[in-house]
């Protein structure tokens, strides 16, 4: 599978490798889709340690994502962003194959 299919924006990477880099022990943000939410999926966001045997690793910069098999399927041509305004700060993933999703912004349906 091509690991292209999901990118990091700039401010993403910079947020993950600080986020890492203070977490002793982590090496990446795990990122998952999973039934359930306002819409049907949802992201889920993890620290990890090393990869899975069915992971896709996604590097840019300092920054690794670590993405199953199965959820790089649900999120392809996808960019994780990190945005900081003043409603927060929070990873958002632009997903081009999500035909809705809710307020929350973790929550999706395809």
């Amino acid at each position: 599978m091509d690991t292209k299919t999901v990118t990091l924006s700039e401010a993403a990477a910079k947020r993950i490798a600080a986020i890492i880099a203070a977490e002793d022990g982590k090496k990446a943000l795990r990122v998952a889709v999973e039934g359930g939410g306002c819409s049907g999926f949802s992201y889920k966001f993890d620290l990890a340690e090393d990869p899975e045997d069915d992971d896709v690793v996604i590097t840019r910069g300092d920054a690794k994502v670590l993405i199953d098999e199965i959820s790089l399927v649900y999120m392809a041509g996808s960019e994780i962003d990190f945005v900081d305004n003043l409603l927060g700060q929070s990873f958002q993933i632009q997903n081009p194959n999500a035909v809705a999703s809710c307020g929350c912004g973790t929550s999706f349906s395809i």
